[in-house]
């Protein structure tokens, strides 16, 4: 009778564990869209007023809400602190935020503990794929991130892109700055022309931005953005007072090094 007894108390505290563990689960939601650690999803989310007033630069029509996307880690807890990857991608052949977030950081990002961000329009294309047409869903996508789970306000974002994505993730870091993220760092591969000192001018986040982590990845084999014209981007930013760069190669041609977009995450993580 004792061994039975025993047995069905360890049943009932099995069954009493599961239950919590699906109750702090089915608890976990990225703007009402349940979410577990570990895993990734995607939600439309409202824009602001301010939002809606870049998402139409160009004269763009504003649609009825941003695509966000949302990878965390395994073990994601809303009440720890997680570092922030904010992903952003270049217009050629019509790509999102979200596929260079899906291809190229979020395996190796949330393997190094980072949780996955990015925001989007509606397909098909919008009449002009400005700047401000990814800096409004950008931000909707932060602000939703930022209601789901309010400590976030406070966790330290990145900003990462290839090629043109590089370009936005450089000119639209300074926008977070100003919009008040403790900005970690800023990952840019294959980028050909210098734009964060257009950003910098533009948005204004305060002298404070230019000791921001940049992590440079060079293909000495890049026909797009040759090495020459990364050197060149280095010394723009050196001369408009950046002072914390970080200048890699790799062998590769205008392709992502998934090496050092690991070691560019595991730099800005420890100085943040």
């Amino acid at each position: 009778m004792s061994r039975f007894n025993f047995g069905s108390v360890l049943f009932l505290i099995l069954v009493w564990l599961g239950f919590a563990g699906n109750a702090f689960s089915a608890g976990l939601n990225f703007a009402g869209v349940p979410l577990s650690p570990g895993a990734t999803v995607t939600a439309n989310v409202p824009l602001s007023d301010v939002e809606k007033s870049y998402v139409a630069e160009g004269g763009n029509a504003v649609p009825p809400y941003t695509v966000a996307m949302l990878a965390v880690p395994p073990g994601f807890d809303p009440k720890k602190t997680w570092p922030v990857l904010v992903a952003f991608s270049s217009s050629d052949h019509e790509h999102q935020n979200r596929d260079d977030l899906r291809a190229h950081y979020r395996r190796i990002a949330l393997a190094e503990g980072w949780v996955v961000l990015a925001g989007d329009g509606l397909a098909p294309a919008p009449r002009l794929d400005s700047s401000g047409w990814r800096a409004g869903h950008t931000l909707a996508a932060l602000d939703a991130l930022n209601r789901s789970f309010p400590g976030s306000t406070k966790w330290p974002v990145a900003c990462a892109g290839q090629s043109g994505g590089a370009k936005r993730a450089s000119y639209l870091a300074p926008l977070l700055a100003l919009r008040g993220y403790r900005m970690a760092g800023i990952f840019l591969t294959g980028i050909n022309q210098e734009r964060i000192t257009d950003g910098y001018h533009r948005f204004n986040p305060g002298s404070s931005f230019l000791r921001t982590p940049i992590f440079l990845s060079s293909g000495v084999n890049d026909l797009v953005a040759t090495i020459e014209q990364q050197v060149a981007v280095k010394d723009s930013m050196q001369r408009t007072g950046f002072t914390n760069i970080r200048h890699e190669t790799h062998l590769y041609g205008h392709s992502m090094s998934r090496t050092h977009v690991q070691e560019a995450l595991r730099w800005f993580r420890r100085g943040s």
